[in-house]
């Protein structure tokens, strides 16, 4: 989306500094859109995510900012992390969307001040319903370990779009664990923890929707057991 700017008046002579700074900040714009910074995954750096025709600001979320394919993130307001951006931001809708699946071939660069003028906050529009991105929330990873804690994941769960829900589950599993986790698989303890959903590996988790969590507990284990 590339605004249009028009000088008012109709009188000749030099630019009003007023004017002079629109267009120079116009000049940026156009200069970071031709020219973006590259995005360097891992960085956990804030990045530039087409939506629609606009651009908007988006943070990475550690763990889940190195593609290649999808990584997570969270839009935010352009200004943020001032007090009036966090205002402005819920009435617009950027607040409370937790953890999005970002394909990188949305993503133009890293995020510049310059972009600020192509998001919808500067256009004094709410963000759509739909941003093309699905959610990238929460998991549950079902680990084996040694005694010395080494050891793998066994099992992951997810998306779960509530933390209170990866709990509940990995509450379940631990009860379904209790008394007998040390000698399910020979030299290694089981037990499974709410986590972070990583978004990048997301074809190693099984969909608990619907699913019944301890026969894909049980699944699991007699495929490393036989």
């Amino acid at each position: 989306m590339i605004r249009r700017f028009r000088r008012c008046g109709h009188g000749p002579g030099a630019l009003t500094p007023e004017d002079q700074a629109v267009v120079d900040q116009f000049r940026v714009m156009l200069a970071a859109v031709r020219a973006p910074e590259p995005w360097t995954p891992g960085r956990a750096q804030d990045i530039a995510v087409r939506v629609g025709p606009f651009i908007e600001r988006a943070h990475t979320r550690p763990g889940d900012d190195h593609g290649p394919d999808l990584i997570a993130v969270a839009l935010v307001h352009p200004d943020t992390p001032h007090a009036a951006a966090y205002l402005h931001g819920r009435q617009l809708g950027y607040a409370n969307r937790g953890w999005l699946r970002c394909e990188t071939t949305a993503i133009l660069g890293a995020w510049q001040p310059a972009y600020a003028m192509l998001t919808h906050a500067a256009a004094h529009l709410p963000l759509p319903d739909d941003v093309g991105m699905a959610p990238a929330h929460y998991g549950v990873h079902v680990e084996a370990r040694r005694a010395d804690g080494t050891g793998y994941v066994l099992l992951r769960l997810g998306p779960y779009p509530q933390t209170w829900l990866a709990s509940r589950d990995a509450d379940r599993l631990n009860t379904e664990l209790e008394g007998r986790a040390a000698l399910l698989i020979t030299g290694f303890t089981v037990t499974a923890k709410d986590a972070v959903f990583d978004v990048s590996d997301h074809d190693s988790y099984a969909d608990p929707h619907g699913a019944d969590v301890a026969a894909l507990l049980a699944d699991a284990i007699k495929g490393v057991s036989v």
